[in-house]
């Protein structure tokens, strides 16, 4: 993939709906959400088909949702923006949300809640890198959902999961690339010009998760990486914006040089003297930050982003959820997934989305990869396979050679 500019994008989910998006549709929303991004500067978003809507048994994909999807694709395109579908979701905000029939396995990551039919449930998932008749279920919509929108204009790119690790985890390298060269081949038949990538995260390169980097770019056109200082023990903080171009590079040196997106970063924030946002804050375990100081971040993320030879950067997320969502799964237990919106649930702007559109008018018609000092790898001093034999000592060690190197 050669990016012909930097791509700027964001994550979507109504503001009033969240993962409900697909069962309760309505085209106006998301006409005047998507009129609104193109708005804010953005050009590209990322959806994702949450799979029990999409396929409810094993052997049939829903119409209809193919049908919303292609409308979806549809109002993008009126709105100038492209669009990255992602598959198999999934891990979504904390929760893994499956199909009835994708569960009955002995896969499960206690950290998360497993929730199937709209209720909690305590079986653990099938593991589709070697359950024949998932991997059968998801050859199926794969091949539906990309013959429903074949040669789309707003068609950028199909994500093959989101943070897939969080739900099941191939037993081996081997696993993994089976699987993403059989997903991948049905897709391409379907829709020969289309472009893969997969939602990976920052644990898929702390940890072995048998599907990283190396794997993806074997199949995929590009890769795509996720990362959130708050979540990781050894950043500096959850304003730290340098944790992003680190993890980028490394994905890049262990995928042999593919572009890399970095597809979902962001803060939740919280409105100084607003008693919702004030009792949220102290309800929530992520820490919550001023809309001014998410929006200071943002600016020196994607600045950072840009430095370091991305091809693009999509926002987590799109918008707040309204406080009738908040008794439900994520947001009952996960407060801070609530605020991670550029826009608040009025639709009222944060002051991010004023720094994206500065952002965009800088950047406008350009490519401005530029790759710093540091792109040049000087601070790695292992090579992969070393790497992969204690990636969670490496890697934060790793870190602070890079933030050294930066520092001069």
């Amino acid at each position: 993939m050669t990016a012909e500019r930097f791509r700027l994008g964001l994550n979507y989910w109504p503001a009033g709906s969240a993962m409900g998006f697909w069962s309760r549709f309505d085209p106006g929303e998301v006409a005047a959400d998507f009129a609104r991004i193109s708005a804010g500067g953005f050009d590209s978003l990322r959806l994702f088909l949450t799979w029990e809507d999409f396929q409810p048994a094993p052997d049939r994909v829903e119409a209809p949702m193919l049908e919303r999807l292609a409308l979806v694709l549809d109002l993008a395109h009126d709105a100038d923006l492209l669009v990255m579908p992602t598959l198999f979701t999934g891990h979504m905000s904390g929760v893994n949300w499956l199909p009835g029939w994708a569960l009955g396995g002995a896969e499960r990551d206690e950290r998360f809640r497993v929730v199937s039919g709209g209720k909690p449930s305590s079986l653990g998932l099938r593991n589709w890198y070697t359950d024949e008749r998932v991997l059968r279920a998801q050859t199926l919509l794969a091949a539906e959902a990309a013959g429903a929108v074949s040669g789309h204009a707003a068609l950028w790119a199909w994500d093959l999961g989101n943070e897939s690790s969080n739900c099941v985890i191939p037993p081996t390298s081997a696993h993994a690339r089976e699987w993403l060269s059989r997903i991948t081949a049905v897709i391409r038949q379907a829709d020969a010009r289309a472009l893969v990538t997969v939602g990976l995260h920052m644990e898929d390169l702390e940890n072995e998760r048998h599907l990283g980097p190396e794997e993806a770019a074997e199949v995929c056109d590009f890769l795509t990486m996720h990362g959130y200082p708050g979540y990781a023990r050894w950043s500096r903080g959850a304003t730290d914006e340098l944790l992003l171009p680190f993890l980028a590079q490394v994905t890049r040196w262990l995928g042999g040089g593919k572009d890399v997106v970095f597809s979902e970063f962001g803060l939740p924030t919280y409105q100084p003297g607003d008693a919702a946002g004030e009792s949220a804050r102290s309800l929530a375990t992520t820490s919550l930050v001023d809309e001014h100081e998410a929006a200071s971040y943002t600016e020196r993320a994607l600045t950072a982003l840009v430095d370091c030879g991305c091809t693009g950067a999509m926002l987590w997320c799109h918008a707040d959820y309204v406080p009738a969502l908040w008794d439900r799964p994520p947001f009952d237990q996960a407060v801070h997934e609530r605020s991670f919106g550029l826009w608040r649930a009025d639709a009222s702007p944060k002051p991010a989305v004023a720094t994206v559109r500065e952002f965009a008018r800088r950047h406008a018609a350009s490519n401005p990869r530029r790759p710093s000092a540091a792109a040049a790898l000087a601070w790695l001093d292992v090579d992969p396979q070393e790497f992969h034999r204690a990636p969670s000592t490496h890697l934060p060690r790793l870190y602070q050679r890079f933030c050294a190197a930066l520092a001069g």
